[in-house]
């Protein structure tokens, strides 16, 4: 029964690092990857359809972002697409070749990003410490029906402590990286 929660705990926390690792992925750092462009659908014969699906998404250098479209009628709706997300991104093509140059970041501009990146991970430990809570709950609940000891709760109780210092340990790690990887120029 504890080890049950234990897990579930320890399941929901990686999902939780695992979708801050996302979130942190899509913050533009100095440097093109394709998976800046992860969040970004076109509409493909009346249905949003993810970028990746109409064309093929390369980095021929550390500042600039290929697509080649499959279907040279999608051009237009790929490059609007582009526009029209929040990254501040100005594509141009190139017959079916699409090039996004990504400009140099200010070092205003680093610092704002360093704090959304703050404000991410806060939100990922937030999320961690809400499973904590849950986890805990179940453990009260089942002492109060006397399905376990008290001995037997605080322990789990400090296991999932352990559990959740472990995985913020991780968030703060990955801030640490994503901080040094903007602030680089």
């Amino acid at each position: 029964m504890i080890n049950d929660i234990k897990q579930d705990a320890k399941s929901r926390m990686g999902k939780s690092v695992e979708a801050l690792k996302t979130n942190l992925n899509k913050i533009r750092t100095g440097r093109a990857h394709a998976s800046l462009l992860d969040n970004i659908s076109v509409e493909y014969y009346g249905m949003d359809t993810p970028l990746n699906q109409v064309g093929n998404i390369s980095t021929p250098d550390a500042r600039t972002i290929a697509i080649t479209v499959f279907d040279k009628a999608m051009i237009g709706a790929v490059e609007k697409a582009i526009m029209a997300s929040d990254l501040g991104l100005n594509p141009s093509s190139q017959g079916t070749l699409i090039r996004i140059p990504l400009p140099p970041l200010t070092e205003e501009r680093r610092r704002d990003l360093v704090k959304v990146v703050g404000g991410e991970i806060e939100s990922g430990k937030i999320a961690i410490r809400n499973i904590r809570r849950d986890a805990n709950s179940d453990i009260k609940s089942l002492n109060k029906e006397k399905e376990i000891s008290d001995d037997e709760a605080r322990q789990a109780e400090d296991e999932i402590q352990k559990i959740t210092d472990e995985f913020i340990k991780q968030c703060d790690a990955l801030a640490a990286e994503k901080e040094k990887e903007l602030m680089e120029i």
